[in-house]
């Protein structure tokens, strides 16, 4: 009973309060080997740009305005991939990741997925996808001691999150499946190839509008 009474209440404290840190800085922070770097700097979803928006909309979860919180299809995929020997690919909407991000930590188990479900379902209930996003930009990992939009643009292109331009944010979306490895810039072939398939997913969405959804 306290458990829920106290995540409902984390829930509905950060629907509003930005989120100081996260369980993952925290863990990276310590981890052996690890810079003991923690760039982090929130800003609200207006100061960031909508190409960084829409750029990670592609990459990460382009059913992320349609479903709530879970991308079935998705999650069969990946189900039947991973059966058959092969790279081990996850479903993970951008809520299920937020949820991951903000309130658990990185390790995979049954235990660890069946609170993710718990906790993504509070946030499609209680905040708006506009937050969820905003909450998202201003906690994901985007490099090496890097976490959210205004700390990897900083980084990596020494501007301001609002000035991102479609390029770049398509190569900061493209280094998200392993930003500790890949760098956004400059970038390698791969993150090249990865970063030109973002722009061209970025054109055929169209814009981005959260309040066709909220409405």
């Amino acid at each position: 009973m306290w458990f829920i009474i106290v995540s409902i209440g984390l829930v509905l404290l950060f629907k509003w309060v930005p989120v100081p840190i996260t369980p993952l800085m925290v863990i990276r922070y310590f981890e052996k080997d690890s810079p003991k770097i923690l760039k982090h700097d929130w800003e609200p979803i207006e100061n960031i740009s909508k190409n960084l928006q829409l750029a990670v909309i592609c990459s990460e979860d382009q059913n992320f305005l349609k479903h709530n919180g879970f991308d079935i299809k998705a999650i069969e995929k990946a189900y039947e991939n991973n059966k058959k020997g092969k790279r081990i690919k996850g479903g993970s909407t951008i809520s299920q990741q937020t949820a991951k991000n903000v309130f658990l930590w990185p390790q995979r188990s049954w235990f660890r997925k069946g609170l993710e479900t718990y906790f993504t379902f509070l946030i499609e209930l209680f905040w708006s996808k506009e937050r969820i996003m905003e909450v998202y930009l201003n906690t994901i990992e985007m490099g090496n001691g890097i976490y959210g939009a205004e700390a990897a643009a900083q980084h990596w292109f020494k501007k301001p999150a609002l000035k991102l331009s479609k390029v770049e944010a398509s190569a900061i979306a493209a280094i998200l499946p392993n930003p500790r490895k890949y760098k956004a810039n400059p970038v390698t072939n791969y993150i090249a190839s990865r970063k030109n398939w973002i722009m061209r997913q970025m054109n055929f969405y169209g814009a981005l509008n959260y309040k066709t959804e909220d409405e």
